[in-house]
């Protein structure tokens, strides 16, 4: 049955789950180039749109990246960054003046490029989440986090201009400690943080951006900051390189 089944799918998903075997068996390991369009051509008796059709299965599950003029080769996933959920927000990195993202880079020199700050209307989302009402404005900060020169982040900031508005969290440049800090010079230190995690694949935009290959997907955290008394403080939505990252929380048993 199961090879009637098999007999029955298309050739190109047919070829697909070969080199998919393949892959698996290590006959191919991260890196390697597979057999080229006429290879496939040849030794399957198929047309090269097949053998196209073919490989943009392996592409679209990310299992392989097309490299203009050299061929398609298997992806090599690098775990870049070990981002330790709970760590990096810790008060005596940010309260210290340190940089949450330099403990994301683990010795390595991270690079953020600060795209603008902005007084905006919030999305409605964001606008519950920081709860004011519809329409209400919000200090926008947008940046792009690199590593070894790579994008591997986008990270949108909301808080209420209301608040924030006419202070350092208004301008490029926050400071030492970043936003956190200045909530804290300003009686509002973040006192609990809450992540919510969930992915999908990228959009264009994000696609381009991040430098993604066909396949990637993407891991969304939206967090939100609370003072000790409730209040909600900034909300961040973030896109992460899924390729990049190792999402790790380490916590005592409650």
């Amino acid at each position: 049955m199961a090879k009637d089944v098999a007999g029955r799918q298309p050739k190109y998903l047919r070829i697909a789950a070969a080199l998919k075997d393949a892959i698996a068996a290590g006959e191919y390991g991260p890196g390697d180039r597979l057999p080229g369009e006429s290879d496939l051509m040849s030794k399957y008796g198929v047309a090269r749109m097949t053998a196209r059709q073919a490989f943009g299965v392996l592409q679209a599950e990310g299992l392989a990246e097309a490299r203009k003029g050299a061929g398609v080769f298997v992806r090599e996933f690098r775990v870049g960054i070990r981002r330790r959920g709970i760590q990096r927000l810790a008060v005596e990195v940010w309260g210290s003046g340190g940089s949450i993202w330099a403990v994301d880079g683990q010795g390595r020199d991270p690079e953020v490029e600060f795209l603008g700050v902005a007084e905006e209307a919030a999305p409605v989302g964001v606008a519950s989440s920081l709860r004011l009402p519809d329409g209400a404005v919000a200090v926008v900060r947008r940046r792009v986090f690199l590593l070894d020169g790579k994008p591997v982040m986008l990270a949108t900031s909301y808080l209420d201009a209301a608040f924030v508005g006419g202070t350092p969290i208004a301008e490029p440049d926050t400071g030492p400690g970043g936003i956190y800090a200045r909530l804290a010079d300003l009686g509002h230190k973040p006192a609990r943080f809450r992540e919510e995690v969930r992915s999908r694949m990228p959009s264009a935009d994000e696609a381009d951006r991040l430098g993604l290959a066909a396949g990637t997907p993407v891991v969304l955290i939206c967090r939100t900051a609370f003072t000790a008394d409730g209040r909600v403080v900034e909300v961040n939505e973030m896109v992460l390189d899924a390729s990049a990252y190792v999402l790790e929380y380490e916590f005592d048993a409650p």
